[in-house]
């Protein structure tokens, strides 16, 4: 079962399954822990000096259709991830064919084509005037906008060139980047090195443990990405289960 973050609350007993009732606590990202606060809970609004990049330019091969426009409680990945990144910042593109994407934001296209996120990355701060880039895949729906502002905050306050969740394994498609980053990153391309993660040993990079997540109220499930029609299907269940166990309420 999948849910997504603040779908029901957080120990509602009516949820239907022990696993639902599960994923809830995890995907429930709000800040209830007495630990350190890096960012401002009063700061709600977008931040104007930082982008915010999808990257939709995946071929979606185990999904079998376009992942940007298949649907998740009604609205597409691509329109979930579209208000995501405009709940923290003002400047907002698709990393990703113009002709799919034009229409719904402004769009970056790959420098380097066939080469996988890292190029998608590349392009994002090839094409930014920001010195601070967030970068968001279009298939993790569970992100809350919480975290994002606590991941800027802490790019903001560093001069590391990444700053990039490791919970367990690297997150580097819901990170921060400084465009600094795009001269390494197009070095590794031209080399045919396409591991984001390598990069990492070579640049200035600040890692986000699991021990801080967990201890700034933050839930390491919300990094789940929808791969398949089976896990989008299961997602899909979850949420209309969750909205039921609301209406009742």
């Amino acid at each position: 079962m999948w849910l997504l973050p603040g779908d029901f609350p957080l120990s509602d007993a009516r949820v239907s399954s022990p696993e639902a009732q599960k994923l809830g606590r995890l995907l429930s990202c709000n800040q209830r822990t007495a630990g350190r606060r890096v960012y401002d809970r009063a700061m709600q609004g977008p931040f104007s000096d930082v982008a915010a990049l999808i990257l939709a330019g995946g071929k979606s091969t185990r999904m079998g259709a376009d992942k940007a426009f298949v649907t998740l409680g009604g609205q597409t990945l691509l329109e979930r991830a579209l208000n995501l990144a405009r709940s923290v910042s003002t400047d907002v593109r698709i990393v990703g064919s113009a002709e799919k994407f034009a229409r719904f934001a402004p769009v970056v296209e790959d420098i380097f084509h066939d080469c996988g996120p890292l190029a998608g990355i590349h392009a994002g701060l090839r094409g930014s005037l920001a010195e601070l880039n967030l970068m968001l895949a279009v298939d993790i729906p569970f992100v809350a906008p919480e975290f994002l502002r606590y991941l800027i905050t802490r790019a903001r306050n560093s001069t590391a060139a990444a700053i990039v969740p490791r919970p367990r394994e690297w997150q580097p498609l819901c990170a921060v980047y400084r465009r600094q980053f795009a001269d390494p990153a197009e070095t590794a391309l031209r080399g045919g090195r396409y591991k984001i993660a390598s990069l990492f040993n070579a640049v200035a990079t600040e890692e986000i443990s699991e021990n801080e997540l967990e201890t700034a109220g933050f839930s390491v499930a919300m990094f789940r990405n929808l791969n398949t029609q089976e896990e989008l299907a299961d997602a899909d269940e979850g949420l209309s289960k969750t909205k039921i166990v609301r209406a009742k309420s």
